[in-house]
């Protein structure tokens, strides 16, 4: 019972201390508003900005009409909008005004002319500050452009090839039932290649940006309390108040153990209250299984008191701890991909990682929130349970020589 009252004393006092609450409880809040709003892109849940083309057609033919209505106003609806226009003054005016992202002049008889691109070309027009969407409309329009020659042209030697054989045989050829025929089955072809390759998550839910940077933010701040743990022990050395409980009937074990659980409780707190308020303030999810995220977070919340006993057994002082444990949490930080995700880093970097409880914590979270099973949460549990348990022997081992 003694360690419990030393813990609850420890966890009292933490409480009490408003910087430590504005620290270790608002900063990562805000921390994960803002980094997970600012770096969308690097974890791939980002949109393009919708691309205003402004498209003038000299004559409308088949082929243009295809590109327009199908290509431009029906697959790409999401990412682009176009307006059109009657001459080509007029839509460059609109690209000099910036009144469309890009313009397009597809010329005069586009479909007769897919043989020859140089004689007859589209023209695109970019709008100050806008070469990345006339890229992308170019990519865009050389993608039709070349799908729509090849079809011509397989369609023209193999029309040949059937003309040819139809005469040799002396069979009856029905040149517009073939064309027709090869048409519909290449269109066939190409709306199933654009299902061969989809964006599939890990588990059964993409993890935004914004789940990510929470998970990131709770992995490193409750790191800090390793630092914490230890200045507090020095704090307490200094202050003799280490010593007045050493003249009580608590043992040095019931001691060091009561200042673990101190450590180990508050972390947990910290946790509890981050998620509750990154879910209802910031409507991040933690995946649908609370409890595989709880327990985690008490396994890690484990780890990191354990690290607060060998932060206060391997430093001689206060300034000391929160020195080279300051410079200890942002190096594990970074290493374990709460600076930046760890799909950025290359083979090397993410094997190092490995070694970083945070980067143990980080994954678990993350794969909680995409949707994962117990079983694949054993490897980090047994590994942050084994880092919290030696972390507890060497430091208790060590403090008791030299502090107590």
């Amino acid at each position: 019972m003694k360690m419990f009252i030393i813990a609850a004393k420890d966890l009292k006092l933490r409480l009490k201390d408003r910087k430590a609450i504005l620290l270790m409880v608002f900063m990562p809040i805000l921390l994960t508003a803002i980094l997970g709003s600012a770096l969308k892109g690097v974890m791939g849940d980002s949109q393009l900005p919708k691309t205003t083309i402004g498209i003038y057609v000299e004559d409308a033919d088949a082929l243009a009409e295809t590109f327009i209505n199908e290509v431009l106003l029906d697959e790409l609806n999401d990412s682009v909008s176009v307006k059109q226009t009657n001459s080509s003054e007029e839509l460059q005016n609109w690209v000099k005004d910036s009144k469309v992202d890009v313009g397009l002049v597809i010329p005069n008889l586009w479909e007769e002319s897919l043989g020859n691109q140089q004689e007859n070309p589209v023209y695109i027009y970019s709008a100050a500050g806008k070469d990345f969407e006339a890229a992308y409309v170019q990519q865009i329009t050389d993608s039709f452009t070349l799908t729509a020659q090849t079809m011509a042209i397989s369609t023209k030697d193999v029309m040949s090839e059937i003309a040819v054989t139809a005469a040799a045989n002396g069979s009856r050829f029905q040149p517009e039932a073939v064309q027709m025929e090869l048409l519909q089955n290449m269109e066939k072809v190409m709306m199933l290649q654009q299902d061969v390759i989809k964006d599939q998550p890990v588990g059964e839910q993409n993890v935004s940006s914004m789940q990510y940077y929470a998970a990131a933010m709770a992995a490193m701040f409750l790191l800090f309390n390793a630092m914490h743990g230890g200045k507090a022990f020095h704090q307490e050395r200094s202050t003799e108040t280490l010593a007045r409980l050493m003249t009580t009937q608590a043992s040095n074990s019931s001691i060091l153990l009561g200042k673990f659980l101190g450590t180990l409780f508050f972390a947990f707190f910290q946790f509890l209250i981050f998620m509750a308020a990154t879910h209802f303030v910031l409507n991040v999810g933690w995946g649908n299984n609370t409890f595989q995220t709880i327990f985690i977070a008490f396994i890690y919340s484990f780890a990191v008191s354990g690290l607060s006993m060998l932060v206060a057994a391997f430093t001689s002082s206060e300034k000391m701890a929160d020195t080279l444990g300051g410079m200890g949490v942002q190096l594990l930080a970074f290493l374990g991909g709460s600076m930046l995700p760890l799909s950025v880093f290359p083979s090397l970097m993410r094997k190092i990682s490995m070694i970083t409880p945070n980067s143990w914590a980080l994954t678990s979270f993350t794969n909680i929130m995409s949707g994962t099973t117990w079983v694949s949460l054993l490897a980090p549990t047994i590994t942050l349970t084994l880092i919290g348990i030696v972390s507890i022997i060497i430091g208790t081992l060590r403090l008791r020589q030299k502090a107590l």
